[in-house]
């Protein structure tokens, strides 16, 4: 049966019929190669109502495929799409069961802990020519959830991100599947904006009135792009030219600040040795007496006292420098001031606790990783600079196949001006989003959560005889502390005595890890021997899973 109509608007006459009842239906003539998806979907109107239900079982690509006679080539589309989205819609559930879900339930094992060795023999990690169906390919997926951490349990206490954050999650998806690179406004419209909005409202909380911000692919590339950028603002030349002909330049932060000022240092050609560590109190805090010291010795051998990085939350102890003391002497020696608060710097949403981050606004530059205490996806991170237009003046370049001028937008919402990378991800619309459902309280919320956790541990290690805190008073999230096992009760509580505590911190560790019960970190810190770190951070932690982990850590070393 031929159905056929036409229409004054389309000029063109839409002819379907059927092979036979039994099969699918062909478009024997239709000119319609190139009919629109708003032109298909008036055309469902026009058609009898089997031809309309044939469209609507049709997705457009199909439609036109069978318009221009390429049955075979539809059917062959039609079924790779279905193999996608039977392989899409596996996965997506296979996360949801175990790792959303799994995650939730605390009698599933935080990690199933297994050595390169084995892991090697219970998957086939090889690549070959040929590919794998989606039965071999769902069952890696099943693998690898089965043998990875599961971060967002209430039981991981490993590192300082945590948790798996259900807005943050669908956002990611919705990345996933744009796929779209984030450098342009032109690809990345939406996103741009979100990006630009997210930082905006962060920069309130920084404390810089006009400034600027982007984010950046982890802390440490953050921490690079302001040591860039506080060189530049003093050698503005040095864009063009390089080092060559400069001073030496020397860079200064704690004894305990991040790996990544050292790092940067020689990467950036400062030279890892011109990166100078500055003397900490006890509680772990740079001690400004000293930094000026340092300055001084600088400018007396001749050389250029660039930057400072001080801290805000430092990796092991989560100290926090003395920011406006800090900021005086920075200011009276001509020296840029860059705060890393990768780790800290969250506790600017948190009324009762941005105290601890007093002074910050008066930096040049901080540096925020939302992916650790706003447990946003990894990774997450901003970096933000007070002087407007210095991340364009360091990191631009004129490049006319991507960068033109006279597009039909503001140019400055083009970000990839401001960074050194040009493919990146749109990592500001995962946070965009949480922000969107939590609002300013709820990301409260989170920080007073984990602050509260860390107290509440603080106080249960306490009322245990056989557990030593190192700081009673700590400033942030950061718990640390030695358990004593029965072989060293009972000894004085000597230097000696502290070195062997330290000999049983990973032996426990790893009891737990091979477990699975527990993921706990653990470091020395200046003269104080290896102890347990434990950062709180995941909302989802409960008082009853922090004695939890005092009870396991008793049990895994009853023997010792």
């Amino acid at each position: 049966m031929i159905i056929s109509r036409k229409t004054t608007k389309w000029k063109r006459k839409y002819t379907l019929c059927s092979k036979d009842s039994k099969t699918s239906k062909t478009v024997l003539s239709a000119a319609v190669s190139e009919i629109s998806p708003s032109s298909l979907s008036r055309a469902k109107t026009l058609l009898s109502p089997e031809a309309t239900k044939f469209l609507t079982n049709s997705s457009y690509s199909q439609f036109r495929l069978m318009a221009s006679g390429n049955s075979n080539k539809c059917k062959v589309a039609t079924e790779a799409h279905d193999k996608e989205d039977a392989l899409l819609s596996d996965v997506f559930n296979l996360t949801m069961k175990m790792a959303v879900s799994a995650s939730r339930n605390r009698d599933n094992p935080v990690v199933r802990f297994k050595t390169p060795e084995v892991l090697e023999r219970e998957l086939n990690f090889g690549l070959s020519t040929d590919g794998v169906d989606n039965s071999e390919l769902l069952h890696i997926c099943e693998k690898v959830f089965e043998n990875s951490v599961l971060v967002g349990h209430p039981r991981f206490f490993n590192q300082q991100f945590a948790g798996l954050d259900s807005y943050g999650l669908a956002a990611n998806i919705v990345l996933d599947a744009l796929n779209v690179n984030g450098h342009t406004f032109e690809v990345a419209p939406v996103l741009t904006m979100t990006e630009l909005a997210v930082l905006k409202h962060m920069q309130k909380f920084v404390g810089y009135e006009d400034g600027e911000g982007v984010f950046c692919p982890g802390g440490t590339y953050s921490n690079m792009l302001a040591f860039n950028v506080a060189r530049i603002k003093r050698f503005p030349e040095s864009k063009a030219k390089g080092l060559y002909g400069l001073p030496k330049i020397v860079t200064f932060c704690s004894q305990q600040a991040h790996y990544s000022a050292q790092k940067n240092a020689a990467l950036l050609g400062y030279g890892e040795d011109s990166c100078v560590a500055v003397k900490c109190d006890s509680h772990g805090k740079m001690i400004p007496e000293e930094l000026e010291r340092k300055i001084v010795e600088t400018k007396n051998a001749g050389n250029v006292p660039l930057l400072v990085t001080a801290t805000a939350g430092t990796t092991v102890l989560g100290a926090f420098d003395p920011f406006n003391k800090i900021a005086d002497v920075c200011q009276k020696h001509g020296v840029w001031m860059h705060v890393d608060g990768a780790w800290g710097g969250s506790a600017l949403v948190s009324k009762k606790h941005r105290h601890l981050c007093a002074g910050v606004e008066r930096s040049d530059s901080f540096a925020w990783n939302p992916h650790k205490l706003l447990c946003a996806p990894v990774t997450c991170s901003a970096l933000f600079v007070k002087q407007k237009g210095l991340l364009n003046k360091s990191h631009s370049l004129h490049v006319p196949y991507l960068f033109q001028v006279g597009k039909p937008y503001d140019e400055s919402y083009d970000i990839g001006r401001k960074l050194v990378q040009c493919g990146r991800r749109s990592d500001g619309f995962k946070l965009w989003f949480m922000w969107k459902a939590k609002g300013d309280s709820g990301f409260e919320k989170v920080i007073d959560r984990a602050m509260d956790n860390a107290q509440h541990l603080i106080q249960a290690l306490k009322k245990r005889p056989n557990f030593r805190v190192l700081d009673d008073e700590p400033e942030f999230s950061n718990v640390t502390f030695w358990y004593i096992p029965p072989s060293l009760r009972g000894r004085d509580e000597n230097e000696e005595f502290y070195k062997d505590l330290a000999k049983i911190v990973p032996i426990i560790k790893h009891r737990m890890q091979k477990k699975g019960t527990v993921l706990v970190g653990f470091s020395p810190v200046a003269d104080r021997p290896t102890f347990f770190r434990m950062t709180c951070v995941n909302e989802k932690v409960s008082y009853e899973d922090m004695d939890f982990v005092l009870d396991e850590i008793e049990r895994c070393g009853a023997d010792l």
